[in-house]
């Protein structure tokens, strides 16, 4: 029942070229930087990555992207980080846009293993007519798109089918876990975190606070172990590297 990892590197070191790989966070918040760091030396390439979005060009996921390791972006927002919107737009990196609910209820739905379920979102756009970018070419035209999704009608109104997503692989981040993958966020951090963790079918927790099992009241709990196969124990300066997006200062 030790789950349990010495080190971040040993943690990720089987993760291979082209897995798919779902990762938590918020822009910068909650997102597993010290699994990300250990990814990038270890030098898997041609990532598939679902996220809500790629971090900042030289934190988180824009580690990744930045020295082109990550060939697909399952996600459902581009800013903030202008390498994603370049590789994008250039036709370097294919793209997934996903509303943003969708996105979790996708990620939750297949941790739980429901292959598909029917919303409103998005209803009457491109996101069920299709034809949204997937891939640019060189010269901006569209060379993958989308495709039409099923929409169907429930008491008068109109859903759009989307499949759950799993994947290879998940990196997550909270504040404390136990030895069993326990595991609880703090406050925003939690975001995508949990969801994440169900669709990995090897789940990589990085936690600020390791403690011993039953140290955890189970009612704090958030994410219990039955999702995470790997927990890594971060050190103090790899527990405190935390890094404000945008700092607003009010005169």
């Amino acid at each position: 029942m030790d789950k349990t990892v010495v080190t971040a590197a040993e943690a990720v070191a089987d993760i291979a070229d082209r897995s798919t790989l779902a990762v938590g966070g918020f822009g910068l918040c909650g997102i597993p930087e010290t699994l990300i760091r250990a990814l990038h030396a270890q030098g898997a390439r041609d990532l598939e990555v679902v996220s809500n979005n790629c971090g900042i060009d030289d934190r988180g996921l824009g580690i990744l992207l930045g020295t082109g390791r990550v060939a697909r972006v399952t996600g459902s927002y581009v800013g903030e980080n202008k390498e994603f919107a370049r590789q994008y737009l250039t036709g370097e990196l294919e793209v997934e846009l996903t509303p943003q609910g969708t996105l979790a209820e996708r990620l939750r739905a297949g941790g739980a293993g429901i292959p598909a379920f029917y919303t409103p979102a998005g209803v009457g756009t491109q996101v069920a007519e299709g034809g949204l970018p997937w891939r640019h070419a060189a010269d901006g035209s569209v060379a993958v798109a989308s495709p039409a999704k099923e929409v169907r009608d429930f008491n008068g109104d109109s859903y759009v089918l989307e499949h759950g997503i799993t994947t290879d692989f998940a990196l997550v981040r909270a504040a404390r876990g136990d030895r069993h993958g326990n595991l609880v966020f703090h406050t925003s951090a939690r975001n995508f975190n949990p969801l994440v963790a169900m669709a990995g079918r090897v789940t990589i927790a990085e936690v600020e606070e390791l403690v011993e099992p039953g140290a955890l009241d189970p009612d704090e709990i958030h994410l219990p172990g039955v999702f995470v196969q790997r927990v890594v124990e971060l050190d103090a300066a790899q527990a405190a590297d935390k890094l404000i997006e945008k700092r607003t200062v009010l005169a």
